[in-house]
């Protein structure tokens, strides 16, 4: 039995003069044909650049902790598995990150760093954290790259807020159809503007969904179709709509995305996937598998991303 512990840490730049491409830089405000005064950044990135986003990625490269480490822009998450009976070690990645951050002039945000505990630790939890003396806030649940994370792994938290969201952008698209908008108008204003917050992310969760949260999601693509075309059956409106069902296209995108990002060779992915069998053996099986599936004591393992596309497309 294994227990984890995540954490999230967001970063901001503090002191940014090393690079030439952030000094000497001014502001000012202009309200019709009033300016304000020059004001002299001291910090910042210019938004909408090229370089702004390489040269962030640059900066935090060499941030690295004792444990496993995921960073994305000024998102980095550190991981430690911790066995049964055995000692926790995050406070030391912890203090080892946020002086190295320091080193490089750069600010752990206190506020949006986040703790949280998966598995059977939950019920003999490690002392709470400490960031520069802050004790960091230990949650059930948190988002993270734009999706809802929970300790135990599923997925309501997740669905609940999507189709919240996807709700009020309906409600939007009730508004264009009283305008009187082409349905082609309509369509493309729910392809564009609806459908990708109800598939953002999808292959993660996809697999793990519940049949009652599957159901939620298509609800709501019901109901936008059922908008756009004046009610109807819901089979004969993706029809005359030329879009597949909600449940159809995650299962074409987790798909895609399991082909093209894990079991490709080159991709950064690809390691998450057990050894290839013996190729001496598999070719003389009538429908075998390059990769052979992990033993799964539980369902919710055997859902999950991985598991699920090794039984599925391989």
């Amino acid at each position: 039995m294994y227990d984890v512990v995540v954490k999230k840490f967001t970063f901001a730049i503090s002191s940014p003069d090393e690079f030439l491409f952030l000094t000497c830089r001014r502001q000012r405000v202009k309200i019709g044909e009033v300016l304000s005064e020059w004001l002299e950044m001291a910090a910042g990135m210019p938004q909408g650049s090229f370089l702004g986003p390489l040269t962030f990625i640059i900066l935090t490269d060499d941030l690295r902790a004792n444990c496993l480490t995921h960073k994305f822009i000024d998102d980095t998450t550190l991981t430690e598995i911790i066995k049964k009976n055995h000692t926790a070690y995050m406070q030391s990645f912890v203090d080892d990150l946020a002086q190295q951050a320091a080193q490089h002039n750069m600010n752990v945000n206190k506020k949006k760093t986040k703790e949280m505990l998966i598995g059977p630790i939950t019920n003999n939890p490690p002392q709470q954290l400490t960031l520069s003396g802050v004790t960091v806030d230990r949650v059930d649940t948190f988002k993270l790259l734009g999706v809802h994370v929970s300790a135990d792994l599923k997925w309501t938290q997740h669905v609940n807020a999507i189709s919240a969201k996807a709700a009020s952008r309906i409600y939007f698209l009730k508004q264009l159809k009283r305008t009187g908008a082409q349905i082609s108008d309509l369509m493309h204003f729910y392809t564009a503007i609806v459908r990708p917050v109800l598939e953002y992310a999808s292959p993660v969760w996809h697999s793990s969904l519940t049949v009652a949260q599957t159901e939620m999601l298509e609800s709501l693509q019901k109901r936008a179709l059922r908008i756009i075309y004046d009610d109807g059956n819901y089979e004969l409106l993706l029809i005359l709509a030329h879009i597949d069902s909600l449940e159809t296209r995650r299962e074409h995108l987790t798909s895609r995305f399991f082909k093209r990002q894990v079991l490709d060779n080159n991709s950064v992915l690809h390691y998450l996937l057990p050894p290839k069998r013996n190729l001496d053996v598999i070719d003389k099986l009538r429908h075998a598998k390059l990769y052979e599936l992990a033993k799964m004591r539980t369902d919710r393992f055997k859902k999950s991303f991985i598991p699920y596309c090794l039984a599925t497309y391989q």
